[in-house]
């Protein structure tokens, strides 16, 4: 019998690979299945939110996906983006896949701020790549309060002293 030197570093190593296995596992798994009934992995689209001067610009990647199989809604100031990317292979009796690419439904919405025009929200689609541009709403102005002291003439007071 041989003797091997305990090294809790190792072990630990060890407890950590595993537990890494495990929760990769968890999120990886297949939820639904595609149209041919092959498994379809969850598949959420990268976006990015951008503040310019007078927009919110929002890109989302969405490789694979035809224009007309996405829907963009704004209700209640929510913007809420929907479509699907469906599977581009067939079904063959012999042969094995390796699939990778995630396929199905999607959805994100996002809160925008109060005060958003829908009617100026624009959106265009080019090269896999949504752009929805989100007007600002307007800042409300400062107005000006005019104070009266003891029956005196009003005085204005100006915001920008």
């Amino acid at each position: 019998m041989a003797l091997v030197r305990w090294d809790p570093a190792r072990e630990l190593d060890t407890l950590q690979g595993e537990m890494n296995r495990l929760f990769s596992s968890f999120f990886d798994t297949p939820r639904t299945t595609g149209a041919n009934g092959a498994p379809a992995r969850r598949w959420i689209p990268a976006m990015d939110l951008v503040e310019t001067e007078d927009h919110f610009v929002l890109k989302a990647d969405l490789p694979g996906v035809a224009e007309s199989d996405v829907k963009i809604e704004l209700e209640s100031n929510v913007l809420t983006i929907a479509g699907e990317r469906k599977t581009e292979h067939e079904a063959k009796k012999d042969g094995y896949y390796r699939l990778e690419r995630s396929t199905g439904t999607f959805s994100r919405a996002l809160t925008l701020p109060e005060g958003v025009d829908s009617g100026a929200v624009t959106a265009g689609f080019d090269n896999g790549v949504l752009e929805v541009r989100i007007p600002k709403p307007a800042e409300a102005k400062p107005r000006r309060v005019e104070i009266s002291v003891g029956g005196a003439a009003p005085r204005t007071i100006d915001p920008s002293e």
